[in-house]
């Protein structure tokens, strides 16, 4: 499978990668939840991210980020959208990720909010996968929770995996476990 979802996407320079941070000590708000992102097209790309992460981490500095939120921004929005169409949310609903489903875009806001969840906590099952609607159209997510460590894949429909975009989600503490496990897998491929 990650040939499939890494390795040929990669390839064909359609992978992405997402490094996620910001959530800690059991903390999950929405605005808390940054990011940054990297096109990954070659193992050195994935190399050159974790090392910087890793001086970061040395360094006690700060993490790189984007100017814009996962989660906070869009949630405001469908938020903004569902009351534009007449629909109260009380505090509760507009707070507690389980009850965003209750409003139009909620429940890919819930899909996404839980898979970056689990990658940050930690998860029992070893697989998940699941369909999310994303600004990006509709999307399969598949999670790996093992032994060598955590990441998520957002690829696009079988149709247009070919020619479309996929992300590779990791938590930053996840980064060099997941380059250890791809340097390890990619001579099983053939060459690169």
């Amino acid at each position: 499978m990650l040939y499939q979802l890494a390795v040929l996407p990669m390839q064909r320079g359609l992978l992405t990668l997402r490094v996620i941070h910001g959530w800690q000590n059991g903390g999950c708000e929405p605005g808390d939840l940054q990011y940054v992102e990297y096109p990954l097209n070659e193992l050195a790309n994935l190399q050159r991210v974790s090392a910087i992460f890793h001086a970061s981490t040395r360094q006690a500095s700060s993490f790189p980020v984007t100017d814009d939120t996962l989660l906070a921004a869009p949630l405001a929005q469908a938020i903004a959208d569902a009351q534009a169409k007449g629909i109260s949310l009380d505090h509760d609903t507009r707070n507690h990720p389980a009850r965003w489903p209750e409003f139009g875009g909620g429940l890919a806001l819930y899909t996404l909010f839980k898979m970056y969840h689990r990658l940050t906590y930690s998860e029992d099952d070893a697989y998940r996968s699941s369909q999310c609607h994303t600004s990006a159209g509709v999307r399969e997510i598949h999670e790996f929770h093992l032994e060598e460590g955590e990441f998520a894949f957002l690829t696009p429909l079988e149709r247009d995996f070919i020619s479309e975009n996929s992300t590779l989600v990791l938590h930053e503490s996840q980064l060099e476990p997941f380059e250890k496990l791809l340097a390890e897998s990619l001579p099983l491929f053939g060459p690169f």
